[in-house]
C-alpha cells in the first residue's frame, strides 16, 4: 500500500535507480552478487509499521569485471492476486491452443489410405450392405464368428450374423444342408432376445432364409414383422422386394423400391432396381442402372456379380458377343462365379466354338451344381449327337426330382421337355400355389401344353405375358407354339417370329424348333387378314360390270403350307353359250358365255342391265350405282 503511495505521490522519484529500491539488498550480500544476479527478499512483502521515507545518497556502482555483461533490472513487484487471475489466464489459453493443435494435426498431417479390412472385415461389410460376398471371405466370417460364440453364447447378434453367413455360402455352392445349420443359428438368437424385443438382424435374417429357400409367403412374413419395427432401416427392403415380385405383388414391390431408394443408395441398391426394371420390361433403364452398379462395385465378388447382370441383359437382347465380353470381365473379377461360367458356355455356344462352350459348362458345374446347367450341357451334347453324354447330365438332373430343397422351377421345365409332362403338371402347380410369379405361370402354360391341354395352357402363357411383362423370347416361344396347336395361325407366327427376332440363340433346343415351325406354317395368305379393325364389313359397290364380279375374298387364316382363299368354294353360273370369261343376261344366267365366278358377299341381288358379249375389261353397258349416303 505505501509503495504505490510513494508511486502516486508528486515530484517522487520512482522508480528508484537499480539497487536503491525501498526494500534494498540485504546487508550481507556482496558487489558481485548484486551486480551479476537478482534474488527477492522475503521480508520485503511482510507487513511493516508506517515509517517515513528518506532519500538516500546515491552509491557509485560497483566496479564488475569487464568481460560480464550487466544484468537486466529485476521485474517489478506484482499484487498476488493479479498475478494469479494471469497466471490462470495463461494456462487456459494455453490448453486451448494445445487441444486445437492435437485435433487439427490429423487433417493437416497425411497418414495415408486407411488399411484395407481383412476377409472377416470383408465379408461384414457384404453382409451389412446386402452385397455378395467371396466363398473364401465367407468362410472366414463363419469360423471367426462359430469360435466367438464358443467363448460368449450370449451374443445374439452374432448368432444372426452366423445365420446369415450360412445362408450366402448355401448360395454359392448349392450345399443345403447349410441351411438347417442358419435355421438353428437364427432361433437361437431369437431365444437370447425374442423378435418382440427389437432383434432386427434375426428377422432379417429368417427373412433372407426363407427367400433362398423359394418360400417367399415365409419370407413376406418375416420381412415385414422387421420393418414394422424398424421402417428407417433400409438393409430390410432388398428381401421384400424380391418377394413381392416372386409372388406376383407388384405395385408391394414397386412401392418397397421407392422407400429403399429414398433412404439410401449403393452399388447393391442400384443392381436391385436393376433386377426390377428388367422384370417389367424396362430394358434400358435396367441396363443403365446395372452398369452404374458395375462402375461403383469395390469388392471383386460383388464387381463379378453385377458385370454378370449385365451380360445377361446382353443375352436377352440377343448380343451373344456382347454378352460374352461381359462374362469374361466378371469372372477376371472372380474367377469363381459359376453363373458366370454357365453362362459364358452359353454365349460360347451361340457362336458357334463349343468345345470352349463344354469345358466352361463343366467347371461351372463342379462349383455349383444346379440343375438347369446341367440341362443346358446335356441340350448342348444332344445338339451335338452326342446322346451318351446328354443323357449323363439329364440324369443328373432327375436325381435331384425327390429333393424337396432344389430348384422346382428348373426342374419342372425339364420334365416338361425331356420327361414326364404330366410330373411337370403336378410340381408346377404347387410351385404355382407357392409363388404364382410370370416364371412359374408361363412353366406351368408350357406345361399343359406339353401334357396335350394347350386350352389351359394358353390361359397361362396369357397371364405370363401381361402389359408389364418382358420382352421374354422362351415366352413369345411357348405362346407360339401354344397358339399354333389351336390353329390359330396368325397368333403362331407372330409370336414365333418374335422369339427370333428377341434373341435368335434363345435355346438349343428351342430355337431351332421356332424355325422349323414357321417354316411349316408358311407365309400367309393374300388379302390380308379379315376385319382387322373389328367393324362389321361393308357390302360392295354396286353397279360394277359383270365381267369384274370375279375375285378373292379376303382371308384372315391360313393353314400351313396353304393359302386359303375366300374363292375357293365357288359355285358356276348357269347359262350357255360360247366365249371364254365372258358373260352377259341377267342375273338369272341367261345369255352367253360360261365360266365360274367367285362368291362375293351383296347385301341385295340387283339386276344388270345390258346384253352381248365382251371382255372382263367393261364389255357390256351397266346401270350407274345410286348415290349412298354415308352411315
Amino acid at each position: 500500500m505505501e509503495n504505490e503511495q510513494e508511486r502516486e505521490a508528486p515530484g517522487s522519484a520512482w522508480p528508484p535507480p537499480f539497487g536503491q529500491g525501498t526494500g534494498g539488498w540485504p546487508a550481507g550480500e556482496s558487489a558481485q552478487v548484486r551486480s551479476t544476479g537478482w534474488e527477492p527478499n522475503p521480508q520485503r512483502f511482510e507487513q511493516q509499521a508506517p515509517a517515513p521515507i528518506t532519500p538516500e545518497p546515491p552509491a557509485p556502482p560497483a566496479p564488475s569485471a569487464p568481460s560480464a555483461p550487466s544484468s537486466p533490472p529485476p521485474p517489478a513487484p506484482r499484487d498476488s492476486a493479479q498475478l494469479l487471475r494471469r497466471t490462470l489466464i495463461t494456462s487456459v489459453i494455453g490448453s486451448v491452443v494445445l487441444s486445437c493443435t492435437v485435433f487439427a494435426l490429423p487433417l493437416v498431417v497425411d497418414h495415408g489410405p486407411p488399411p484395407a479390412p481383412g476377409p472377416v472385415g470383408r465379408a461384414m461389410q457384404a453382409v451389412g450392405a446386402g452385397a455378395p460376398a467371396s466363398l473364401t471371405d465367407l468362410g472366414a466370417l463363419i469360423a471367426d464368428r462359430e469360435a466367438h460364440l464358443a467363448e460368449h453364447p450370449g451374443d445374439e447378434e452374432s448368432w444372426a450374423v452366423l445365420g446369415v453367413a450360412y445362408v450366402e455360402h448355401a448360395r454359392r455352392t448349392a450345399d443345403r444342408g447349410l441351411y438347417v445349420r442358419a435355421e438353428q443359428a437364427l432361433n437361437r438368437s431369437l431365444a437370447v432376445r425374442p423378435a418382440d424385443r427389437g432383434n432386427i438382424e434375426a428377422l432379417a435374417g429368417m427373412a433372407d432364409l426363407a427367400s433362398a429357400r423359394h418360400d417367399y409367403r415365409a419370407a413376406k412374413k418375416w420381412g415385414e414383422l422387421a420393418v414394422m419395427q424398424k421402417p428407417r432401416r433400409w438393409n430390410l427392403y432388398p428381401v421384400l422386394i424380391d418377394t413381392y415380385d416372386r409372388l406376383g405383388e407388384y405395385k408391394a414391390a414397386d412401392k418397397a423400391l421407392e422407400k429403399l431408394q429414398e433412404l439410401h443408395s449403393n452399388a447393391a441398391i442400384m443392381a436391385r432396381a436393376a433386377r426390377l426394371y428388367g422384370d417389367r420390361g424396362w430394358r434400358e433403364n435396367a441396363a443403365a442402372a446395372i452398369v452404374d452398379a458395375a462402375a461403383l462395385a469395390e469388392q471383386p465378388a460383388e464387381q463379378a456379380a453385377y458385370q454378370h447382370s449385365v451380360g445377361e441383359l446382353a443375352w436377352e437382347r440377343g448380343e451373344a458377343a456382347e454378352s460374352l465380353r461381359w462374362f469374361e470381365s466378371a469372372l477376371r473379377s472372380d474367377p469363381e462365379h459359376a453363373p458366370s461360367l454357365a453362362a459364358k458356355g452359353r454365349s460360347l455356344a451361340a457362336l458357334g466354338r463349343t468345345s470352349e462352350a463344354l469345358v466352361a459348362y463343366q467347371a461351372a458345374l463342379r462349383i455349383l451344381p444346379q440343375p438347369q446347367y446341367a440341362m443346358e450341357l446335356g441340350e448342348l451334347y444332344e445338339s451335338l449327337g452326342l446322346s451318351a453324354a446328354a443323357n449323363s447330365q439329364y440324369d443328373a438332373v432327375r436325381r435331384q426330382l425327390t429333393d424337396p430343397g432344389a430348384d422346382q422351377l428348373a426342374l419342372g421345365l425339364f420334365e416338361a421337355d425331356h420327361g414326364d409332362a404330366g410330373g411337370a403338371v403336378e410340381r408346377l402347380t404347387a410351385e404355382f400355389r407357392r409363388h404364382p410369379g410370370r416364371q412359374v405361370t408361363d412353366a406351368l402354360g408350357w406345361a399343359h401344353y406339353r401334357a396335350g391341354d394347350s386350352k389351359q395352357a394358353l390361359a397361362y402363357v396369357k397371364r405370363a405375358m401381361d402389359k408389364d411383362a418382358p420382352r421374354s423370347a422362351l415366352f413369345a416361344y411357348h405362346r407360339g407354339q401354344i397358339e399354333r396347336a389351336l390353329g390359330e395361325w396368325g397368333p403362331a407366327r407372330r409370336f414365333l417370329t418374335e422369339a427370333l427376332k428377341i434373341n435368335p440363340y434363345f435355346s438349343r433346343v428351342h430355337a431351332p424348333a421356332a424355325q422349323e415351325s414357321l417354316d411349316a406354317l408358311g407365309e400367309p395368305p393374300p388379302g390380308g387378314p379379315v376385319n382387322v379393325t373389328g367393324e362389321k364389313p361393308q357390302a360392295p359397290a354396286l353397279g360394277r360390270p359383270s365381267g369384274s364380279r370375279q375375285q378373292t375374298s379376303p382371308s384372315g387364316r391360313g393353314g400351313p403350307k396353304s393359302s386359303q382363299q375366300g374363292g375357293s368354294s365357288s359355285r358356276k353360273s348357269s347359262g350357255s353359250g360360247s366365249g371364254s370369261g365372258s358373260g352377259s343376261g341377267s342375273a338369272s344366267g341367261s345369255g352367253s358365255g360360261s365360266g365360274s365366278s367367285s362368291r362375293t358377299e351383296q347385301s341385295s341381288p340387283r339386276k344388270q342391265s345390258g346384253g352381248g358379249s365382251g371382255s372382263s375389261g367393261g364389255g357390256g353397258s351397266t346401270k350407274p350405282a345410286p348415290k349412298r349416303t354415308a352411315r
